[in-house]
């Protein structure tokens, strides 16, 4: 994958040792909010990806294309697939136990993914410079260890609580997330 240099960590960026607070290897992570397209088990039409940290360091998720993520007759839709990447890529900076939003998502299609495929996700930060964490993912066909069909890299910028109050839904947060402080 040719990254721009957006979504390049810049000289001296390294990836981030492991947050004391953060789930441990062979952990599973919840979703970050029950209504969410990608990660929740309260959207009737979403991804219900659930992800694993097997070392602390990545996330691995699994995603099968159901009738309601095709694009073309019988084929994933490019930005369903993209939003398991971003989904992905999203669980990964849960382990360093601080929030962030999607910057910048760069993905490349390398194979179609038909209906009824599993996609096995995986996704790692590259280096955190400042607010600024840069991550990859990639999405391979019926095992961890098949044809990669998509690949991500992306720029994540850290944010306060703050920021989800302010634009969003204060009382779904406090009830769903004790662990953060979300007082504006």
């Amino acid at each position: 994958m040719t990254r721009s240099s957006l979504t390049t960590p810049p000289p001296g960026a390294q990836p981030p040792p492991a947050h004391p607070g953060a789930p441990s290897a062979g952990s599973t992570l919840g979703s970050h909010y029950s209504k969410c397209f990608g990660c929740g088990t309260g959207h009737p039409t979403g991804l219900h990806l659930k992800a694993r940290t097997p070392d602390g360091a990545t996330v691995e998720a699994e995603f099968t294309v159901g009738e309601a993520h095709q694009g073309a007759p019988r084929l994933a839709h490019g930005g369903v697939l993209a939003t398991a990447m971003d989904e992905v890529i999203g669980m990964s900076v849960y382990l360093l136990h601080k929030p962030y939003v999607t910057g910048r998502l760069e993905t490349d299609y390398l194979l179609p993914v038909p209906v009824g495929t599993t996609l096995h996700l995986r996704a790692w930060c590259t280096g955190i410079d400042g607010r600024k964490a840069y991550l990859e993912a990639e999405g391979r066909i019926g095992a961890p260890d098949g044809p990669v069909a998509v690949r991500a890299a992306a720029l994540f910028i850290e944010v306060n609580m703050e920021h989800f109050a302010k634009h969003g839904d204060l009382a779904a947060i406090a009830a769903e997330h004790q662990d953060y402080e979300v007082n504006p």
